[in-house]
């Protein structure tokens, strides 16, 4: 394999002479698995070459040592390379962590790096072992539902930390007050709602299990929100032109998110379901898309649109990745791994700005309330529409209704009556 990469034998015989040369071979046969450009290999190879270097001069003689070793070869590759401290911060650390990480990823069981992961621990594990098996067994929910949990949950660990209350039992109606104060500062009144709900969820479930002395759910309040309050995220037809207009469809990166622009736009569907979609979800043979757990708790399948059907075709046949997983939209660049649904908002955000299209909160559910929308003004049944994306209930379709302020007028004052 490194011989496909490193055309001087001294290079090669180099490498495999170093005390950690087999695990830099692995890594390299995983890297152009992964789909790694030549220019990425061969640039990571000699910094892991540095490492071992520098992990052995530091004491290390088994790989088991190594992880001990990567904060200070990080520290000691930026301070030999970065020019400034902007460039240390934005990107010298990474290209020292990153290899090192990935390495011992696959040669260290259970080694996880810090890198760019995102964490996905569950909140208060030490002090609530059993919450998040409650949420699952007892209560039956959805791992996207849970997820949502951990969400709000790992706010209220980091804001107890940060006022150096270590446990549960410490917690009281004022704390719980200033850490809803606080969020209301960031987030939106949906989310509001959605994070007190889970406190008072969460609260009753430390009661019951006793791990605090009182139900204190019953202090925190969800902000009032009234019905049909918010107004839809929607846009015009003509930019929805203009956005699909500033797509580059020659590049790669461009068919694949036309093809994902193009099934928001059609079919109202939410970033979670496009990134869910495999393989098997388009039938070719009778022309139909089929999208599997939506938030009503139903499949749907839709009449496949010719011109989304060219456009997944165009992906799939020119710039979509050759890979044994069965997921249709796959990342651009290597690591080669399917996208997930942050990444289909970031990318219709992305569009809607390039085309200097200006909305509130712009991202994938713009596009969906611009599908709705769109069916709103062709006179179709709120039922009909409901059905056709997904809406877990009427009053998520009957908002649409406020948006056409003149047709209200005519309906509220009667055919024969106008205006002064």
């Amino acid at each position: 394999m490194l011989e496909r990469y490193f055309a001087k034998p001294d290079t090669i015989d180099a490498i495999r002479a170093s005390w950690i040369g087999e695990p830099i071979g692995w890594y390299v046969a995983w890297l152009a698995e992964q789909g790694y450009s030549v220019r990425t290999i061969t640039r990571r190879v000699p910094i892991l070459m540095q490492f071992g270097t520098f992990a052995r001069d530091r004491g290390a003689t088994c790989w088991s040592e190594l992880p001990s070793h990567v904060e200070a070869f990080v520290q000691h590759w930026v301070k030999a390379h970065a020019k400034n401290a902007w460039q240390a911060t934005q990107w010298v650390g990474n290209d020292a962590r990153t290899p090192t990480e990935q390495l011992l990823s696959l040669i260290v069981p259970g080694f996880h790096g810090r890198g760019r992961r995102r964490t996905c621990r569950e909140p208060f594990l030490e002090q609530a072992p059993g919450f998040f098996v409650y949420l699952r067994e007892e209560r039956g929910l959805r791992e996207r539902s849970i997820w949502h949990y951990g969400h709000y949950l790992r706010s209220l660990e980091a804001y107890l930390a940060r006022i150096n209350v270590s446990c549960l039992a410490e917690l009281t109606p004022a704390v719980l007050s200033a850490f809803v104060v606080e969020s209301g500062r960031r987030l939106s009144p949906h989310s509001m709602t959605g994070l007190c709900s889970t406190l008072r969820v969460f609260l009753r479930y430390l009661h019951r299990e006793q791990l605090i002395s009182r139900d204190l759910g019953a202090t925190v309040e969800s902000p009032r929100r009234y019905q049909l309050a918010d107004v839809p995220r929607s846009i015009s037809w003509d930019d929805v032109r203009r956005m699909l207009g500033v797509v580059d469809r020659r590049t790669a990166l461009g068919k694949r998110d036309y093809a994902i622009l193009l099934l928001l736009i059609t079919y109202g569907l939410r970033g979670y379901e496009v990134a869910g979609l495999t393989l098997e979800h388009i039938d070719w043979k009778r022309e139909r898309l089929l999208v599997p757990q939506r938030k009503a708790g139903h499949t749907t399948a839709y009449p496949l649109s010719a011109l989304v059907g060219e456009a997944i075709l165009d992906y799939l046949q020119s710039a979509r990745p050759s890979t044994e997983q069965r997921q249709l939209f796959f990342r651009v660049l290597a690591p080669v791994c399917p996208v997930t649904p942050v990444t289909v908002a970031n990318r219709a955000t992305h569009y809607l700005r390039k085309a200097g299209i200006r909305v509130r909160r712009p991202g994938s559910h713009t596009l969906r309330h611009t599908c709705v929308q769109r069916l709103v003004d062709a006179e179709f049944n709120f039922k009909v529409i409901g059905d056709y994306v997904g809406h877990a209930s009427p009053s998520s379709t009957r908002i649409y209704s406020k948006v056409d302020v003149e047709t209200l007028r005519e309906v509220a004052l009667g055919h024969e009556e106008v205006l002064p």
